[in-house]
């Protein structure tokens, strides 16, 4: 059983930045997909950024051609945590994001079939 905790979250200026983290226990982090999704209010959740093992010690990113660009998926595998450094943040970003995992690698990390959810953090951006 994976548990995740999302923090990092807040109230934040457009144009600024925020770093959410995604910590992580049980199971074994650095073979898991590793997914951020966001949803907003009236609106399903859509797919943010992840990362994913495709070799010993090597990682592949996907990003939402919202965010590409502006954010960027991490990981520690020692600290069994994943980021999502945030800039240029824009209203439209607002939304609670949650973390997710995945045992594995997983062919469409896009898609919300993932095995563990965070409870989702609030972010929040003023124009």
């Amino acid at each position: 059983q994976v548990q995740l905790v999302e923090s990092g979250g807040g109230l934040v200026q457009a144009g600024g930045s925020l770093r959410l983290s995604c910590a992580a226990s049980g199971g074994t982090f650095s073979s898991n997909t590793m997914g951020w999704f966001r949803q907003a209010p009236g609106k399903e959740r859509e797919f943010v950024a992840a990362i994913r093992r495709i070799g010993f010690n090597t990682y592949y990113a996907d990003y939402a051609d919202s965010v590409k660009g502006r954010f960027t998926i991490s990981r520690d595998n020692a600290k069994t945590t994943a980021y999502l450094q945030m800039n240029s943040l824009e209203p439209e970003d607002t939304a609670v994001y949650f973390c997710a995992a995945a045992a594995g690698y997983i062919a469409a990390p896009t898609s919300p079939k993932y095995d563990y959810w965070g409870q989702g953090t609030q972010v929040t951006v003023s124009s």
